[in-house]
């Protein structure tokens, strides 16, 4: 097929963060663009997930805040017992999704790029097939095509899910009631969030993990002084190494929780509602992906660094994929980073993604960021390439904001090489951490050293100095000889 005879230059399939990026990167960039979305313009970040979730974690931050009469009088400031709506902060999480995918469309309209409103799937190389909403079907061609399908939540098989009492993330982020015991599947990010809004409004928290560690995606360190706060320090039973290996919806739900090495069963739960947080998994499966010999893993679609879809290890022709149906990094800002470079690529630019540098955040209050290399990773690395791995911790205590806020229980851990000082990874916990690691994610994608930004000056007095400290620490470790 001759390019002219193409009805686009570049067709995205799914408007999530991923697929807008590309789409209007593309279209800014001269080509003739349309994107294809079956459900609502945004994706899972906007309409499902990072934006609502957001919502309902100001509006219940604000009422804990308001409740914690401990921390208040330590101020002076005595508050009248905390009143709230639950149907208000609900109806701010909705309002704020409506905003933004407003926003979103237009921009995406204004940028000149088509929006195909149905369900796509490949019917060979560079064609499209594309079944609207009112059952019909027809072909669109482009010379490239771009897959940003994205994820939805994984449900674990033995659980059943009703959308009401037993649901995923999709619906909690309604927030269409408020269940007096709630027990929560799975402490990763979404479920560490989740158990923040509902403790906040009121509600009793059962948090089942099936790892032997509650937390285990998070430094050891870091889960240990967050758990103090987010967990103990809260009405939550927190149960690990128990697989919830059988949950029937109902009133009162029904949790089977078995042994996670055994599968023996060790105990059931009569709860009134389940929330399943026990991850993602990539949207690929109605793709017809084999039609182009593609082969998933798991449901992840292969790629290489500049974002070409593969197949056997070598590139296909103008074929890309981005966001979580890639698993590379499934969050919403890496999506938005490989639709740009996917889009650079296919413009004949050289351009890759250093996964490193980006940076992960979990909105608890207080939050939980990463950016870079796990300890364990990093041990790793320093054994491989020979060469001592430094570690220093940093901690809120020390630092005047943090102390005037009456909030000083953070710890930053940072890790970094003592042969030249290049940073390898951060982790924190303590007020603000999600703005706070976005320093040092500069910092890691410039592949500074500790010695040069240790000489940084920083605003006094702010929550920076956490991480200024931590650079000043990791130089005066570089002056000292080393062991290795």
């Amino acid at each position: 097929m001759s390019e002219t005879n193409f009805d686009f230059d570049l067709i995205v399939i799914g408007a999530g963060y991923g697929g807008f990026d590309a789409a209007k990167h593309a279209s800014e960039n001269g080509l003739s663009v349309a994107i294809i979305e079956s459900r609502d313009m945004g994706g899972t970040c906007v309409n499902r997930g990072c934006v609502p979730s957001k919502a309902l974690l100001a509006a219940s931050g604000k009422v804990r805040e308001l409740a914690d009469a401990e921390h208040l009088s330590a101020f002076g400031i005595h508050a009248a017992p905390v009143r709230f709506e639950r149907k208000k902060i609900a109806e701010h999480a909705t309002n704020l999704v409506a905003n933004i995918r407003s926003n979103l469309t237009k921009t995406l309209e204004r940028a000149g790029v088509e929006i195909l409103r149905g369900i796509g799937r490949f019917e060979g190389p560079q064609r499209i097939g594309l079944r609207e909403a009112n059952g019909v079907d027809r072909m669109v061609t482009a010379k490239d095509v771009i897959i940003a399908t994205g994820s939805e939540p994984f449900v674990p098989p033995g659980i059943e899910t009703d959308g009401r009492t037993v649901f995923t993330s999709d619906e909690a982020v309604n927030l269409e009631w408020l269940p007096r015991w709630i027990a929560i599947i799975g402490s990763g990010y979404i479920g560490l969030e989740f158990a923040d809004v509902y403790t906040a409004l009121g509600c009793e928290v059962t948090l089942i993990e099936a790892l032997e560690r509650v937390m285990p995606t998070f430094d050891p360190d870091i889960a240990k002084i967050a758990g103090r706060n987010l967990i103990q320090g809260r009405d939550i039973d927190a149960k690990s190494g128990v697989l919830a290996s059988k949950v029937l919806p109902g009133c009162p739900v029904r949790i089977e929780l078995s042994d996670m090495k055994t599968r023996d069963l060790i105990e059931e739960l009569e709860v009134d509602a389940v929330l399943v947080a026990t991850g993602r998994v990539p949207s690929s499966s109605g793709l017809n992906l084999e039609s182009l010999g593609v082969k998933t893993n798991r449901g992840y679609i292969p790629i290489d660094d500049e974002m070409r879809v593969l197949v056997d290890g070598k590139p296909l022709p103008h074929l890309w994929a981005v966001g979580d149906v890639t698993g590379k990094l499934m969050l919403a800002h890496t999506a938005a980073a490989q639709g740009t470079v996917a889009v650079d690529n296919l413009l004949g630019k050289n351009r890759k993604i250093d996964y490193r540098s980006i940076p992960a955040a979990t909105f608890t209050h207080p939050e939980i960021s990463s950016v870079g290399l796990s300890e364990i990773e990093a041990k790793e690395l320093a054994e491989k390439n020979k060469f001592e791995l430094g570690i220093v911790r940093s901690y809120f205590k020390a630092n005047s904001k943090a102390l005037a806020e009456l909030d000083s229980d953070g710890l930053m851990k940072l890790l970094f090489r003592k042969d030249n000082g290049e940073v390898l990874g951060a982790h924190i916990y303590g007020l603000h951490a999600a703005d706070l690691i976005q320093e040092v994610a500069n910092a890691l994608a410039r592949r500074l050293s500790v010695d040069d930004l240790a000489k940084e000056v920083h605003t006094h007095p702010t929550l920076s100095e956490v991480v200024e400290v931590a650079y000043k620490q990791a130089s005066i470790q570089l002056q000292k000889p080393s062991k290795v």
